[in-house]
């Protein structure tokens, strides 16, 4: 998944920094210093430490607007020589990350293009920056969406033929299409949970979903469990509303790692935290590809229901089963109904350009979070819902084409990666679309931004996290074609031979 800021332009002479950014926040120097843990890198070591601090605000771990610590601050809690700070502090104001005035201190920003043919880019799972063009070159392994099918353009076309019949109404369907709720119920009663339309909110995106649930359930300060490392967006829909998000680890089969999912854990952390809503990724977890067994789906049902609090099953990845079949459904039989929502999306299955998404849930949850959702958003669009009416319908045939295609990405830039850096352990996930990877040495963040001035976007584990770990961690989708990944690889071999030296 990805971060909010993660689509910015990045480094080079040719960007400026708003004069005078507002400030939003501070962070003090020991929390810049553990956000950078690992800085040091082969090179001088103001270049590395620029390099952990600009990873950082590229990926969204210190966001634009933030006063950093003084130099001499900084130089403290890193127990480096002032001479170090104050020359990273200087070279990311020459490449446009942080701007100083007196009275304010240092402000990390982003940069903008001094001029449109000349920007560099960093990117993840956000949209480009309105009114500016990437650059032709530029290799997003950051981004886990894949190409929209072939039978998209014929599922709009019989979407148009059908369209005429709502034309004499309002266009505004809060609950969504009613052909659209029938498709979503009838396909989740055939993975094994009985569900019946009026269970079904059609939401405009799975992450317009989460925030969704969110803005209906938390409050300020209210806690949220979460695995860690998770889908960034889905911490954000968190954070936004005022909540603390509470991480358990999630392993992956990588050394360090722990379970993939540890039930105990689980249900400790939630014990202890007592939150008012937990946020899972039962299917090919974005970003290790971890799905949980039989039993641990059961006890999350239990967990839930025992200890009353509401889980969110993200299941937009369940389609992509790259090796055996779809996971069973989270929700099981349905009977959790009261402590559990499972959201789903066309995104991946179909194409992100869609944005259709949907929550099941008690009937009675479903009319309450169509009430809160028109603070932001009345309805989805009629024609979208059309298509995806469609594309249901032939989901089979889709899904036959992609993911022969997606697991033979998914095999080369696994044996590409390896074979160029053999130090680095890559698991090959079941299904979802992006391979967690262990650099050895915590380097993510240094990664990242060297990968970015080479026209490539990968994902530093911090920012998949809700405390900053996984610093030695990034993650790389393989949803873009072959060719994409194949020129991919050596600027991610130059970018790790720069920031090892």
């Amino acid at each position: 998944m990805a971060t909010s800021l993660a689509t910015s332009l990045a480094t080079s002479p040719g960007v400026i920094a708003p004069p005078h950014p507002p400030v939003h926040r501070r962070l003090s120097a020991p929390a810049l210093a553990a956000l950078v843990t690992g800085w040091q890198s082969g090179g001088p070591a103001y270049a590395a430490l620029a390099d952990a601090v600009r990873g950082a605000v590229l990926s969204g771990t210190v966001a634009p607007n933030t006063r950093l610590p003084s130099e001499r601050d900084l130089a403290a809690a890193l127990g480096v020589s002032r001479t170090t700070t104050a020359a990273a502090y200087a070279a990311l104001r020459e490449r446009g990350f942080v701007t100083s005035r007196t009275g304010v201190g240092t402000v990390a920003v982003l940069p903008r293009p001094a001029r449109r043919a000349q920007p560099q880019w960093c990117g993840g799972d956000a949209p480009v920056p309105v009114g500016v063009e990437p650059p032709e070159d530029l290799v997003d392994l950051g981004q886990a969406a894949p190409a929209a099918p072939p039978q998209l353009h014929a599922a709009y076309g019989r979407a148009l033929e059908a369209l005429p019949g709502y034309l004499s109404g309002r266009g505004y369907e809060p609950l969504g299409l009613q052909p659209l709720r029938e498709a979503v119920a009838q396909r989740l009663t055939e993975r094994g949970t009985p569900t019946t339309p009026d269970q079904v909110l059609v939401t405009t995106g799975a992450q317009h979903a989460i925030a969704t649930v969110a803005q209906s359930l938390l409050g300020p300060r209210d806690r949220v469990v979460v695995q860690s490392p998770t889908y960034a967006h889905g911490i954000e829909a968190m954070v936004g509303r005022g909540a603390r998000v509470v991480g358990f680890p999630v392993g992956a089969g990588l050394p360090g790692d722990g379970p993939g999912f540890d039930v105990a854990l689980f249900e400790s952390t939630i014990r202890a935290a007592t939150p008012r809503l937990a946020y899972l990724v039962p299917d090919f977890h974005n970003p290790t590809g971890y799905s949980l067994t039989s039993d641990e789906r059961a006890e999350v049902r239990r967990i839930a229901l025992r200890h009353r609090v509401t889980v969110i099953g993200d299941e937009t990845l369940t389609d992509i089963a790259l090796d055996g079949p779809a996971p069973e459904p989270l929700a099981g039989d349905g009977s959790a109904t009261s402590h559990l929502l499972t959201v789903g999306s066309a995104s991946k299955t179909f194409w992100g350009g869609l944005r259709v998404g949907w929550v099941r849930a008690h009937p009675d949850v479903v009319a309450h979070l169509a009430r809160v959702r028109g603070a932001s958003d009345i309805a989805t669009s009629v024609l979208e819902q059309l298509a995806v009416v469609e594309l249901l319908a032939r989901r089979d045939e889709v899904l036959a084409e992609r993911l022969p295609l997606l697991r033979s990405q998914r095999d080369l830039l696994r044996s590409a990666v390896t074979a160029a850096i053999p130090s680095w352990h890559v698991t090959a996930p079941a299904g979802g679309l992006s391979l967690w990877v262990d650099l050895g040495r915590p380097l993510a963040h240094a990664l990242a931004a060297a990968a970015a001035v080479r026209g490539l976007v990968v994902n530093p584990g911090p920012s998949l996290t809700p405390d900053g770990a996984a610093t030695s961690r990034v993650r790389l989708t393989f949803a873009p074609d072959a060719e994409a990944i194949r020129r991919a690889v050596p600027r991610l071999v130059a970018a790790w031979e720069h920031v090892t030296g």
